[in-house]
């Protein structure tokens, strides 16, 4: 297997490389994550023009026909700029869900505005008490004459306050389906809220909401296994932007050892703290490699392999991310945990990462099913 990424690819992180270290710095994030959308409109606009908001669909709808490696080089980049832009929820989870499940019609309205920038959506399928659970949804869609009703209520919508449209999962008698809905449909009530990384989320009630038969999206009663791909997708996406802060992580503490002087030198003379160091850096290059598996498996068509590739990468990444948020946290000692340093927001993001989609624990017991169906 060829571990080298090709010209293009290096190109592209580069070219990503540059924009966060210009346009995107922390400051400028900072006062971002207080403004009232929470990301960058104009950075959007720009995450178009590069290309990387077309990158997964197929060039018949805009698209660049990239991989899911595509993808973990670009969410690394994303990941050392804690760029706060809706880029897993629009482009790899909902984006995903509409070239995985939707029809030619939807393709052609929607990819293309995605690719544009034109477009925001979200996935609202979790719900309160559900925790992690897939296939808990007490959402229900009812056919009417004309198309569908939906009612109920959904939690954590991660970038639903600046969607245009929402995909809902619903049951309908047969089983879960998906649904595209206007944000600001009759009955849809969202309550925002900043979250602990400084992104948006909010929670989504539907009421009495009517849709047309054209927004179903795939087959009724047949969407569980789409959505678990797409998360699969998502979850990878997150675990390579994790490395991408582990990396960032790094970088920071090691400069502030070189620079933090005690007893007449600087902190990153004594040994113990040389040991950690280094302990931070084997974790994040093992993170790395379990983040590349995942991204080179979640585009098999083994469901098994992928979905047991995606759980060991999503728990191993959670327990290493979190060793190294810690200990560049305690190696900055209290400057590790102010607003005004960019530590405490990298080890912020890294907990939501955690915790997003399936925290290390559930993912190691879906792990652990995997080998007992083998």
């Amino acid at each position: 297997m060829d571990f080298n990424y090709t010209e293009e690819q290096l190109a592209l992180q580069n070219t990503l490389r540059r924009f966060i270290a210009r346009d995107y710095p922390f400051e400028h994030r900072r006062a971002l994550a207080k403004s009232a959308d929470g990301f960058d409109r104009a950075a959007w606009k720009t995450f178009a023009d590069f290309g990387i908001l077309a990158l997964p669909f197929h060039e018949d709808f805009g698209g660049l026909n990239g991989n899911a490696v595509d993808t973990m080089l670009v969410m690394e980049m994303l990941g050392r700029g804690l760029a706060l832009e809706p880029y897993v929820s629009t482009v790899v989870l909902c984006g995903g869900l509409i070239r995985d499940a939707g029809s030619a019609a939807q393709k052609e309205a929607l990819l293309p505005a995605i690719a544009g920038g034109e477009l925001m959506l979200a996935l609202a399928h979790f719900e309160p008490g559900g925790r992690y659970e897939l296939d808990r949804v007490a959402t229900t869609a009812s056919a009417t004459g004309s198309g569908w009703q939906l009612d109920g209520a959904k939690a954590v919508v991660l970038g639903a306050p600046a969607a245009d449209k929402l995909i809902v999962s619903a049951r309908d008698g047969s089983g879960i389906s998906l649904f595209l809905v206007d944000a600001k449909a009759p009955g849809v009530t969202l309550r925002t809220y900043p979250t602990q990384d400084g992104a948006r989320a909010a929670d989504i009630r539907l009421s009495k909401v009517m849709v047309g038969a054209d927004a179903l999206l795939g087959t009724a009663g047949n969407a569980l296994p789409v959505i678990e791909r797409a998360l699969d997708y998502a979850n990878a996406a997150f675990c390579a932007e994790a490395v991408g802060i582990m990396s960032a992580l790094n970088e920071v503490t090691l400069e502030y050892l070189k620079t933090r002087k005690q007893f007449g030198q600087p902190i990153g003379k004594f040994q113990a703290l040389q040991h950690r160091m280094a302990d931070m850096v084997i974790a994040t290059e093992q993170a790395r490699s379990m983040a590349t598996l995942a991204a080179v498996r979640v585009d098999s068509a083994d469901v098994a392999l992928r979905n047991r590739s995606v759980a060991a990468t999503k728990a191993y990444v959670g327990a290493q991310a979190r060793f190294v948020g810690q200990q560049a946290v305690q190696l900055h000692g209290g400057m590790g945990v102010v607003d005004e340093l960019n530590v405490a927001h990298y080890f912020k993001r890294l907990t939501m990462i955690g915790l997003t989609f399936g925290d290390a624990d559930y993912h190691l017991g879906r792990f652990s099913d995997t080998l007992l169906a083998a």
